[in-house]
Formats: structure tokens, sequence, C-alpha cells
């Protein structure tokens, strides 16, 4: 009786008020219906194209390389699956390493060689000169024509025995090396060469930085006393830093798929298809004649692959470093 008589005194909790619906809104009359219909299918039949493109010569084969890097595939026969096998035959071989360490001294070297060119050539440029407008075609057009294959072939010409270069260095610095692109160790530098003449594409884009720099901060760092280095150093780089990663991130990723210059450069089809003594073996050319020079096709998708995860790896190392060097406008607000 005394448990039953306190068990109906026991308050209860009041349920919560059911929450009002939102409102629908008003309906659509057919004749909108129908025209938003319509116009969902134009936008879907205007990117038809571009989704089978994607699809087709991008998603397609790049889903077809994953499963061919597990498989061991020459091209003529059906793919028969090896598991790991190409990636254990990869890390042994001891030319895919020479091509990991050629490749990583291009960019390490080119890369930054060729946006130091670019800056200098853009704050030249930057200055109110006559003749602006040529010297920035004139600069930019190399960048044009410089990934061409004839460019290559006159590249290969102009750094060959008894050439041009050849002969300048033996008459001012008394050099005989018998030409950059038939030595294992100058033809390397041939290469780099030929990136950083290709400075103009990156000088487009500092100088597009360069042009945002409020010419006040000049002026009040010139009246402070601070000199052509230290403004250089104190505004010009953090305020174009946005612009200076965005060409770093654009250049390296360039850098790592160098294929026709170094392939035209080293001699082409043959024997030394990556130059002589494979001194100009960068990991592309290496993979090129795994898969269509020795019919290897499984094995050159799982260096495809493997470089793939290597630019994408150095993507992230950027991204996470620019929060240590990069200004942004919006974050010192």
């Amino acid at each position: 009786m005394g448990g039953s008589m306190a068990s109906l005194q026991t308050p209860v909790a009041p349920s919560a008020p059911e929450r009002p619906k939102p409102p629908r809104g008003p309906r659509l009359p057919e004749a909108a219906r129908r025209r938003r219909r319509g116009e969902n299918i134009a936008g879907f039949l205007f990117m038809s194209p571009w989704l089978a493109g994607f699809l087709l010569l991008t998603a397609g084969p790049m889903a077809a390389s994953l499963y061919f890097a597990f498989t061991d595939y020459n091209l003529f026969d059906a793919p028969k699956w090896i598991g790991l096998d190409n990636f254990t035959e990869m890390f042994g071989d001891p030319r895919w390493r020479k091509s990991v360490q050629v490749t990583l001294w291009y960019v390490v070297v080119g890369t930054p060689l060729k946006l130091a060119a670019a800056l200098g050539v853009a704050l030249l440029l930057n200055q109110k000169r006559r003749g602006q407008a040529f010297y920035r075609a004139a600069f930019y057009a190399p960048s044009l024509i410089g990934a061409s294959v004839s460019i290559a072939v006159v590249w290969k010409a102009i750094f060959s025995d008894e050439a041009i270069v050849d002969r300048t260095q033996r008459a001012i610095f008394g050099m005989d090396v018998g030409g950059w692109t038939g030595d294992p160790q100058w033809i390397i530098y041939s290469l780099v060469a030929l990136t950083v003449w290709q400075f103009g594409a990156p000088m487009v884009i500092f100088l597009a930085g360069l042009k945002q720099v409020p010419r006040e901060l000049y002026e009040a760092a010139e009246v402070d006393g601070a000199g052509p280095w230290r403004r250089f150093w104190n505004i010009t780089l953090p305020m174009i830093s946005p612009v200076l990663f965005f060409n770093v991130l654009l250049e390296t990723i360039h850098s790592f798929q160098i294929f026709a210059s170094a392939y035209i450069v080293g001699g082409g089809a043959g024997g030394n298809a990556c130059g002589p003594a494979d001194g100009s073996l960068v990991y592309t050319c290496y993979l090129y004649v795994q898969g269509f020079e020795n019919s290897r096709m499984g094995l050159a998708s799982a260096m495809a692959w493997m470089l793939l995860l290597a630019v994408a790896l150095v993507t992230a190392v950027l991204f996470w470093s620019q929060k240590r060097w990069v200004h942004y406008e919006e974050a010192s607000r």
C-alpha cells in the first residue's frame, strides 16, 4: 500500500512538445516543373562530353593501369595476376633506383633555378620601361615551344660535340668535355639548362603577383632607410608568397613528369634511350623503356602508380609547409 502510494506521488516528466512541421512551399506549377526538368537535362547534356572524356580517357585508363600493376602483361597476351611481384622487382632494380636518383636531382636543382630566373626577370619587367610588352612576349615564347620535340632536337645539336656550347666553353674556360649530351655526367645539366630556359610561364605569374604589391609599402620602407635587398626580403617575398607557393607546386609536379626532352636529348629509341650510361635516366624515360621497348606494361603500370604516390606525397608536404612561410592577406587581418 505504501509502495503504491509512493509511486503515485512520483512526479512524471512532461513530454516534449511536438515540433511544428515547417510549412511546405508552394507547389510549383506543372509548366515550371517541366522547365526545371528541361534545364537539368540540358545541363547534363552539356556536361556529357566532359563526363565521357573523364570516364573514357582518365578514370577508365587509371583503373586499368591499377589492375595491370599487379599483373604480368606484355600488350600481346592476356594479363596474368602476379600480386606484388612487379613492385618487388621494381624496388630491387638498380636502374630503377638510378632513375629515382636522377629525377630527384633534376627536381631539386632544376626547379629552384627555373623559379629564380623567372622571379629575377619578373622583377626587371615590373619596372616601368619602354618596350615592356615586347620583352614579356619574348621571354614568354620559350615556354610555348620549349616542350616540343623540335626544340629538344635543336637543344641536343647545340650541346653536342664540337657544337657552339662545346666550342665556347673550350675557348673561354678551357674545358673539353666532348659535348654535354655525350657525357654521362654533363647531359643532365643540358636538361636543367633547357628547363631554366622555359621560365616564361612562372615569370608571367610572378609578374601578376608583383603588380598587386602596394607601392606605399616600398615608399615607407625607403623612407625608413631600407635598401633594395631589405625591401625585397621583407616586403616583396612575403607579399607574393602565395604566388611563389603556386609556382613551386606547379613546377615541382612538372619536373617529376619530364620525358620528351630527356628522351630526345638522351638519344631516343635504342640502347641509349636514356642517355649515355643512363646519364639522363629520368623516371618517366625508364617507365617508357619498360612499357614500350621491353613490352612489360604491368611493370610500367606499377612504376606509374609509384610516381603518382611520390608526387602526391611531395604535394602534401608542400601544402603542410606553406603554413610556415606563405602569408595570406585574410590571415593577417
